[in-house]
């Protein structure tokens, strides 16, 4: 028997597969160009790693983002939309109030086991309660709103011992009866928007509570403010109004506090900086946009759209008021939030704005944000391409504190909604709400006993955030390496990947930005 032919088949397997095998090995060092690449990782990436991905995660289906649901309701949800806030002890900590969120408190603060230490914290919240902006009033309404128990202070003054002082100056805002031109929307002593006495006292006690917890309880924050804590804004003065509330309640002191604040045209906390691929994709699935997931909801409310413009006077053919529910439900809610009326018709006083049709406005709004930040498959690419230079910012402050590289272990940013519905979406929290007036979410940092490895705690509205991200979960007491690693995939280190990703064309049409992997393709 001729056991040539065989051997050389055998011969040429083996050849083969070293071949293959050398191939693999190459693919692997330099991490792609061989393998076909989904997301950050390679294949064998995938499969060595399946903890860390870069895919977007669907949330838990709920009423919120139920379209029937929230076309054919009657209420929100149990939600409250207005001044009447619910304290922990009826049981409702934890629940929605859009007007003056839960945060973390004394009272109700669960503590880790003892073998744990607090080393370091991250807190970023929205702002509390203000007036609307100009561009959400409608162009008439039927009374005024006034602001004169309260002063915006806006003044410079020289910080070195040796100069001229400063006078404490605010703002008093008025009409001229000599000036044709009268304001749209409300008249009255506020500007739109500013932070309203309740605002201001509601960013006061969220101070007082963060201060209690943290120094008082926990022992953490120092007995006065120095290098160990930073508080930061955004370039849109509301912030600042907030952030001087919160730090009198915190630490009362007499001294001049810094605010952090970037430059306003490369602002990550906001974010104002430049990043087409992100503002392309959100127009593009979103707001503006003509996608049949986002147009359904539009079509289905318009008749509660022409029911609305008959009664505010807004014009069908304004933008702002009809490619999204975003005005309406800034103009309603702020109204409630403050105790006001609902508004009615001008010319016919009888012709109201009903509660069941500012419900209707709220469950749109929720919807809507649900579907911008969650619920499509493109919301965790525009997060992050609009939103990672925070990221990475709050990846390095982390990795700051545990190498001591910074002697910061508390940090305060004052934000927005949209900054906040960001953040939860890299963080793909398992459901979705518009983040409401003082929502929050704090980042702690902690040691186990006598190692080196350090766990992250992610609290969102003071209880513990559950992420539909299978590696994140329910994060209590995660490994910090798990959501640095996570971070570092989206972003890069030092945001490393961002600039490359807002250059790129991302768009529906493109194909980018869904679930299937093609989120980060770095090459495409």
């Amino acid at each position: 028997m001729n056991h040539v032919p065989v051997l050389a088949w055998l011969l040429l397997l083996l050849a083969l597969g070293s071949s293959l095998y050398l191939i693999v090995s190459i693919g692997m060092l330099i991490n792609q160009w061989i393998l076909p690449t989904f997301g950050y990782l390679t294949v064998l990436d995938a499969q060595n790693f399946s903890s860390i991905d870069t895919l977007w995660h669907p949330p838990t289906l709920n009423q919120i983002n139920d379209l029937d649901t929230v076309i054919n309701g009657n209420d929100v949800y149990g939600f409250i939309f207005n001044n009447s806030y619910a304290p922990a002890s009826n049981g409702y900590y934890g629940g929605y109030d859009y007007c003056n969120m839960p945060h973390v408190n004394r009272a109700e603060y669960l503590k880790p086991p003892e073998n744990y230490t607090l080393k370091y914290v991250e807190v970023i919240h929205r702002h509390h309660k203000r007036t609307p902006y100009a561009a959400n009033t409608f162009p008439r309404e039927s009374y005024t709103w006034d602001c004169s128990d309260e002063g915006l202070f806006y003044y410079g003054k020289p910080l070195n011992l040796v100069g001229n002082g400063s006078a404490s100056v605010y703002w008093s805002v008025y009409t001229s009866p000599s000036n044709p031109f009268a304001p749209q929307g409300f008249n009255g002593t506020c500007q739109f928007p500013q932070i309203t006495r309740g605002g201001l006292d509601d960013s006061w006690q969220h101070g007082k509570d963060l201060y209690d917890l943290y120094h008082d309880l926990l022992g953490f924050l120092p007995d006065e403010p120095g290098d160990e804590l930073t508080y930061r804004v955004t370039n849109n003065v509301i912030t600042s109004q907030v952030a001087g509330m919160v730090v009198d309640a915190m630490y009362n002191s007499t001294t001049d506090v810094p605010l952090s604040i970037q430059p306003a045209s490369v602002d990550s906390l906001e974010p104002t900086y430049t990043c087409a691929a992100g503002t392309g994709l959100y127009n593009s699935y979103g707001v503006g946009g003509t996608s049949p997931n986002w147009t359904a909801h539009l079509t289905a409310s318009q008749p509660l759209f022409s029911t609305l413009d008959s009664i505010s006077g807004v014009p069908p053919t304004d933008p702002g008021f009809h490619q999204s529910w975003d005005h309406y439900f800034d103009n309603l809610s702020s109204r409630l939030c403050h105790n006001k009326p609902l508004p009615c018709n001008i010319s016919n006083p009888t012709l109201c704005i009903t509660p069941d049709l500012a419900s209707s406005v709220f469950r749109l709004g929720l919807y809507e944000y649900d579907y911008l930040y969650r619920s499509s498959p493109y919301s965790l690419r525009a997060a992050t391409l609009s939103y990672g230079v925070f990221i990475a910012e709050l990846a390095q402050n982390i990795r700051d504190s545990i190498s001591a590289a910074s002697p910061v272990k508390y940090r305060h940013n004052v934000a927005h909604d949209g900054s906040l519905a960001m953040l939860l979406s890299i963080l793909q929290v398992d459901e979705m709400v518009w983040p409401g007036l003082g929502s929050e979410i704090v980042f702690e940092i902690y040691k186990s006993g006598d190692g080196e490895e350090r766990f992250v705690r992610v609290l969102w509205g003071g209880v513990v955030l559950r992420s539909s991200y299978p590696a994140l979960g329910v994060v209590d007491m995660l490994p910090m390496e798990t959501l640095l690693g996570y971070f570092d995939e989206l972003v890069g280190v030092g945001a490393s990947k961002v600039p490359g990703l807002c250059a790129a064309s991302s768009s529906v049409d493109s194909g980018m930005g869904t679930s299937k992997g093609l989120d980060f393709c770095v090459d495409c």
